[in-house]
């Protein structure tokens, strides 16, 4: 059994694949017929310019104020993109970003720009 959950836009999905033993062999066969003799490096396509500006907008926003509260944060990106979707993503971003450090400060968390 194989499961998909995540989202569509704003859509959530949640997906389960069923697959017997058969199904799986024949999957892999297609996977290791199907692969190319050499892979070559493809370039990744360059994100939108306004993700970009948002993305640094971001960065410079919790860089100037050195640390911040998740809500204190989460309000002002969303402020600063006009979404409270796009603010989030902004946020999930900020989280897994290697110049920022995320400890457990009560009911919110704390996120401090470590650059």
């Amino acid at each position: 059994m194989l499961r998909i959950r995540g989202t569509i836009g704003e859509l959530p999905v949640d997906l389960t694949l069923e697959l017997d033993d058969a199904d799986w062999a024949r999957l892999g066969t297609q996977l290791q017929t199907a692969a190319p003799a050499s892979v070559e490096p493809v370039a990744a396509p360059s994100p939108v310019s306004q993700d970009n500006h948002q993305w640094q907008a971001a960065q410079d926003l919790l860089c100037k104020a050195g640390q911040l509260t998740g809500l204190q944060l989460s309000d002002q990106l969303e402020q600063l993109t006009g979404s409270a979707a796009a603010g989030k993503r902004l946020l999930v971003r900020l989280r897994h970003s290697v110049k920022v450090k995320v400890t457990s400060g009560g009911d919110t968390p704390l996120y401090q720009w470590v650059g």
